[in-house]
């Protein structure tokens, strides 16, 4: 049976930061395991990247102080080109007035189009450092007493050191992990709301700062925005839909577009305690209500207490086409809690006064988008460790949220991993 000082699940930016702190640090006999055929997650959608704490560092595992060299080691590696920022004063003396807080954040952006290129060079770059990478290879079990990881490709490896950072996508599979390997875990927050599309006229703030970050009161933020050439995309769950945005390089031709999404944090207590559970349900309400695919309503017609119809999409007030053609004309009232509803409907008011025109009739809001993905293990120590040479990094294991946290998660991973080979 062939043996790794280190074995990393998950190319994503924590398997990748991972694995290049490790490299660089002169560890050989790494195997990074990927069960898609390319690196995925958010390197390769969109590649949006934030360089300033707390966004993407959940608050209750990290401090300034801790991120901000990781965050200079990220940089180092994938070299952003930062985004200028303009005639923001403006827009935060608004948002103060009114109570909401908008964030001066170091930006950087890829798009969707160059993104491949990008994560080949990353993981040629780590073959040369001497990392083993196997893409279309899924870890179908772990048994940690043992360390072992079973394989679909390579059947069963062993491991000095387990690393398992398998992003948003993997948070179910990560609970099977932990269920199997007695590990303690709640799943208790998750992310619900919309995804709007406007005309970039409507919003245009995006002119001066590409990815503004309003937080509003209960919970409610802005999210994930796209401007240029910019589009929205379904993401499929195992029993639903949820929706996100794109957008591609500055290379392809505007289409005159924005999107972003509205997300509300809940989080649940006793009896109902899964985030995961919740947006299982919530997801396959909405499914129910719109045919199997995603839900889309005009602000004008929501505003009327009517449903958006096919005849809502015409060229007169509604004056553009959504990109999501796919998504059911509906109406959104039926499917969302109420309580979350009134919360996002106030932060979009809100957010209408401080950019006004966002909510002109026109614009398109998209439910669900729904971000399950915190998985809170119950950690041994400060690297994110969970038992003695098994570590758990990235979005899926709720130690961070977006391509620069989850890489410097990763790193942190990886320092830990070092300490363990020292010993």
């Amino acid at each position: 049976m062939k043996e790794y000082s280190v074995i990393i699940i998950g190319s994503g930016p924590a398997g990748l930061g991972a694995a290049f702190h490790l490299a660089g640090a002169g560890v050989r006999n790494i195997l990074l395991i990927e069960k898609l055929s390319i690196s995925s997650g958010g390197l390769r959608n969109d590649c949006k990247q934030n360089y300033t704490f707390p966004v993407g560092f959940p608050v209750k595992h990290w401090t300034e102080e801790e991120s901000t060299p990781l965050l200079d080691e990220v940089a180092s590696i994938l070299k952003p080109e930062i985004q200028k920022k303009q005639n923001i004063d403006k827009y935060m003396k608004r948002s103060e007035r009114l109570g909401v807080k908008l964030l001066d954040i170091r930006q950087a952006h890829v798009g969707t189009d160059k993104s491949v290129p990008l994560i080949n060079s990353l993981t040629d770059r780590l073959r040369s450092m001497g990392v083993e990478i196997r893409f279309s290879a899924t870890a179908a079990e772990i048994k940690h007493e043992e360390h072992i990881v079973t394989t679909d490709k390579d059947g069963d490896l062993r491991y000095k050191n387990l690393i398992i950072a398998p992003g948003r996508s993997g948070y179910s599979w990560l609970q099977g992990v932990m269920k199997a390997n007695g590990i303690s875990f709640i799943d208790n927050i998750v992310d619900i709301g919309i995804r709007v599309e406007a005309r970039e006229e409507n919003y245009r703030i995006v002119n001066d700062y590409y990815d503004p970050k309003f937080i509003f009161p209960e919970d409610v933020r802005t999210f994930c925005t796209n401007s240029g050439s910019a589009h929205i995309v379904k993401e499929k769950y195992e029993n639903y839909y949820s929706v996100n945005g794109h957008s591609f390089s500055t290379d392809r031709k505007p289409n005159g577009l924005v999107n972003f999404a509205l997300l509300k944090t809940i989080r649940l207590t006793d009896p109902v305690v899964s985030g995961a559970q919740f947006a299982e349900i919530l997801g396959q309400m909405a499914m129910r209500l719109s045919g199997g695919e995603p839900m889309m309503q005009r602000i004008g017609d929501f505003r009327l207490g009517r449903r958006s119809k096919d005849s809502s999409f015409n060229d007169d007030l509604y004056d553009f086409e959504p990109t999501l053609k796919s998504a059911t004309p509906g109406d959104i009232s039926l499917a969302m809690p109420g309580k979350i509803l009134r919360h996002i409907w106030c932060s979009l008011k809100l957010l209408d006064t401080i950019v006004p025109g966002i909510m002109h009739p026109s614009t398109i809001m998209y439910y669900p988008e729904i971000k399950a993905y915190s998985n809170q293990p119950e950690f041994i120590n400060h690297y994110f460790e969970v038992r003695e040479h098994l570590f758990m990094c990235g979005d899926g294991a709720g130690t961070s949220r977006g391509i620069t946290a989850a890489w410097a998660s990763g790193i942190r991973s990886a320092l830990g991993v070092l300490k363990r080979l020292e010993k």
